[in-house]
């Protein structure tokens, strides 16, 4: 791949020709807004002029709404070879261009699973897809040409090519992207009228659960229009569940023992299941989640800290296998937690404390 045009410079758009350009790419950026076609250029994306001649790949990064009606329009004109889009819905768009008349032969729909709570192209990284799943939906009428290129996109933007149907795509997102933003909201509307002093306590847990909702409610709207059927069927066994844990905390209310122990084992019934299934959650590497353990360091909030907790780490010959910072509300400290193989747990606390450290059982 030698030239490529980005149509859409928004977060994944502008991501994408930061990582081409980086790598020799000759990229041209378009969007309906010239100035983020320009801000995006300026951030070394590519350039806002037009090719001159027909481009190797075309990448087209609006919203699920729009990409059919934009991809229609650049086949149209012939602008490239082989043709893409990045958008996080697959069946919708492609229907969309069946019945538009479209040549579907030098098209193939992508996903890359990344992105960040910010949008824009002042948000976009050459880094944003590093070993991250980039989802190819080939059919049988694809070209093997734009096979390859997208593949190429793929390993130039250094993700993870992972091949599936579009449809069993829209089944997966709904799953594991669309469902929890939706989860995630609806956890944090709950504080929007939450009495200050509870909003006070908030702790690792709560961050941990709405930091999603932070995300862009029009773009979100926009996704989910693409792909309502699959996130309302998800939605629908999460609601089963919810109904069931609410009638088992009601029956631990009750004067009745047998009723109390019931609602304790549907709260340990669900408690064991959501075990289960976070345990299938891929960890480091791809590979199931490794059996680390945590060791939690005070630090204040001062610049190098983390570096030094790092450097001691590794002077100790501890690998840092995940981090997580907790903040403490309303001062200028928090904890570090540093997880670890278990077998490096005793050395790392031993080289942490001969260093100064502080640790919290």
């Amino acid at each position: 791949m030698r030239t490529a045009l980005v149509i859409g410079t928004g977060l994944i758009g502008t991501s994408a020709a930061l990582a081409l350009a980086a790598r020799g790419v000759t990229v041209h950026l378009a969007d309906h807004d010239p100035d983020r076609a320009s801000t995006a250029a300026a951030l070394g994306a590519g350039t806002d002029a037009e090719p001159a001649a027909r481009v190797d790949l075309a990448i087209v990064a609006v919203p699920p709404a729009h990409v059919a009606a934009t991809l229609a329009d650049a086949m149209r004109r012939g602008v490239a070879r082989g043709y893409i889009d990045v958008a996080s819905v697959k069946g919708g768009p492609r229907r969309e261009l069946l019945e538009l008349g479209c040549d579907l032969t030098p098209y193939i729909g992508t996903h890359p699973m990344a992105g960040k709570e910010k949008s824009g192209p002042l948000a976009g990284s050459a880094d944003l897809f590093e070993g991250r799943p980039w989802v190819l939906t080939p059919t049988r009428d694809s070209e093997t040409e734009v096979f390859n290129l997208a593949l190429e996109l793929v390993a130039l933007c250094r993700a993870v090519p992972v091949v599936m149907d579009a449809d069993a795509h829209d089944r997966a997102v709904a799953l594991v992207s669309h469902t929890p933003q939706l989860v995630s909201s609806m956890v944090a509307a709950r504080l929007e009228e939450a009495d200050e002093t509870a909003v006070r306590l908030c702790g690792q847990g709560i961050r941990d659960v709405t930091r999603i909702a932070a995300s862009d409610p029009r773009m979100w709207v926009e996704i989910l229009s693409a792909n309502p059927g699959p996130v309302a069927d998800v939605l629908a066994g999460v609601a089963e569940d919810l109904a069931d844990t609410v009638q088992s905390l009601r029956a631990m209310e009750s004067g009745d023992e047998d009723k109390r122990r019931g609602g304790a084992d549907g709260i340990e019934d669900v408690l064991r299941r959501g075990n289960a299934g976070r345990v299938r959650v891929p960890g480091k590497h791809g590979s199931a989640p490794a059996a680390y353990e945590m060791v939690s360091v005070l630090i204040s909030d001062q610049p190098g800290q983390l570096a030094r907790i790092f450097a001691d780490a590794g002077q100790a010959g501890v690998n840092i296998e995940d981090v997580r910072i907790e903040h403490a509300t309303g001062q200028q400290a928090g904890l570090v937690q540093l997880m670890v193989d278990p077998q490096a747990v005793d050395a790392l606390s031993r080289a942490l404390v001969e260093r100064g450290w502080g640790l919290r059982k």
